[in-house]
């Protein structure tokens, strides 16, 4: 499969990715909302009620919705957003109105070289699998280095923008 996706023009592989993304990001969050929907017949359907849990959903439907879509940029994280999302009673058209941009991105990083990087992992794994491990951790801790040296950068200029 990820041969027809890398033969294809970049519209046509970012509008399946998006595809695919989309139905597998909507299947997340009506799982979380199935969840979501047999607690509230158990015990737990007080708590689940409750005022306070009524003004966190308010909350984060009112400011909380660019993690939605930002989710769609890592890997893992995305699926918990989804099924938190559905699990505590995100109303759906919100929800997928915050999605979409998300999808769209999604649909295409992979398309314009996200799969070749996938296709590495995965090409490497059938050698060795912890050399797999290791290039992935590899790259998150860059990443982490980076955002790190970011931070101290940025707030180092604060700091020197105060002094002057």
């Amino acid at each position: 499969m990820y041969q027809w996706i890398q033969d294809q023009p970049f519209l046509v592989a970012a509008a399946f990715l998006t595809c695919v993304v989309a139905f597998r990001a909507e299947g997340t969050y009506w799982l979380g909302r199935g969840v979501r929907a047999g607690v509230v017949r158990a015990a737990w359907a007080q708590k689940l009620a409750s005022d306070n849990e009524k003004r966190v959903v308010a909350k984060l439907e009112k400011w909380g919705w660019p993690i939605i879509p930002l989710s769609f940029l890592t890997v893992g994280f995305q699926t918990a957003v989804q099924f938190t999302a559905g699990l505590i009673g995100w109303r759906w058209l919100p929800y997928t109105l915050a999605a979409l941009p998300g999808w769209i991105a999604w649909g295409c990083v992979y398309a314009a070289g996200g799969l070749a990087v996938v296709a590495g992992i995965l090409a490497l794994a059938k050698q060795s699998w912890w050399l797999a491990v290791l290039a992935i951790v590899l790259v998150v801790v860059i990443i982490l280095v980076i955002i790190r040296v970011r931070r101290r950068l940025k707030a180092h200029r604060a700091v020197v923008v105060e002094s002057e």
